[in-house]
């Protein structure tokens, strides 16, 4: 796309980094399809993430995740209103989601990475990445207690077997989900993240300055063994970059048309018209395969940036 800002999601026009402006978009999309709907539930789940990510959310600290970050938690959630939005105005009356079903998916959404939040009591831990392997099941933790106090309790335990779609604790196949629309709206959000994170004008060099960090925190790039041994998946910044194409090739994309039914198709009918996230992710993709065929990772020059660093700075 011509012109994209980095700021900006895939169709240039919202500003991923402003969580007001996510916010009424997503409540815009969501008062369209669903005339009368109370929408204050969700308007308040946008304001009580938001002072999550800073640090003001009771018992928390403010996200420090550079590649996890609330701009990845908005980018990641409209991405989701939009495929929600996008099956319903094209599903006949009886299949589709509807109001309540849609506000569950998008909370989910917003709060599929508190996991990485540290809590008050856990100020010495080092970086909220070093629960990367079980982010999840804390996020699972927290919809529980977080979902009544905004008026959805009797989804809580819903939302928190739906979350695990976002991650790699649980077999997509053996996340209990009893009705096919839930589990239709388990694989919109595992879907939304994907291509969300994936679709970022800045996700090449995110991945090389924030991910790989990430990952290191959380004993992904190297992990020991209880019998000592030593697993050795990303052994630099670089490595994890040429690895990029087979993660999309082999596992994003296994996930988003096979274990998720191409829920991803959902975006078209929502753009009525092109896929533009497919597009964008694409994008990245090729460009990327020519600088490994290049052998020149220098074409990755976009300069990045996290707001969990501008958090911290403002603080």
């Amino acid at each position: 796309m011509q012109g994209r800002l980095n700021q900006n999601d895939v169709s240039n026009r919202i500003n991923v980094e402003d969580p007001f402006q996510v916010r009424d978009t997503v409540l815009r999309i969501f008062a369209e399809r669903y005339p009368g709907a109370d929408l204050v539930p969700l308007a308040r789940a946008f304001g009580d993430v938001k002072a999550l990510f800073e640090g003001r959310f009771p018992g928390y600290l403010r996200c420090d995740t550079l590649y996890h970050d609330l701009r990845h938690t908005l980018d990641m959630t409209l991405a989701m209103a939009r495929l929600i939005d996008g099956h319903d105005r094209s599903q006949p009356e009886a299949e589709r989601l509807g109001e309540r079903r849609a506000m569950l998916g998008v909370i989910i959404a917003l709060l599929h990475d508190s996991g990485y939040m540290r809590r008050a009591s856990e100020a010495g831990v080092e970086n909220g990445a070093v629960f990367t392997k079980v982010h999840v099941s804390r996020s699972a933790d927290f919809l529980k207690r977080y979902l009544p106090m905004i008026g959805f309790g009797p989804e809580a335990d819903l939302a928190a077997r739906l979350v695990h779609f976002t991650g790699y604790e649980i077999d997509v196949e053996d996340i209990k989900v009893e009705l096919p629309k839930d589990r239709q709206l388990g694989h919109m959000v595992g879907t939304a993240d994907l291509i969300g994170q994936m679709s970022d004008r800045m996700y090449l060099e995110k991945c090389r300055e924030f991910l790989y960090k990430e990952f290191v925190w959380g004993s992904i790039a190297r992990e020991r063994l209880p019998d000592g041994r030593e697993i050795v998946r990303y052994n630099s910044a670089e490595d994890l970059i040429y690895k990029t194409p087979g993660f999309y090739e082999y596992v994003a994309n296994d996930r988003i048309r096979r274990k998720f039914g191409s829920a991803d198709r959902y975006a078209a009918a929502h753009f009525d018209g092109p896929n533009l996230y497919a597009s964008e992710i694409e994008c990245n993709m090729s460009y990327l395969r020519e600088a490994i065929e290049q052998a020149d990772l220098n074409r990755l020059r976009r300069t990045c940036y996290s707001l969990s660093e501008k958090t911290q700075q403002a603080a």
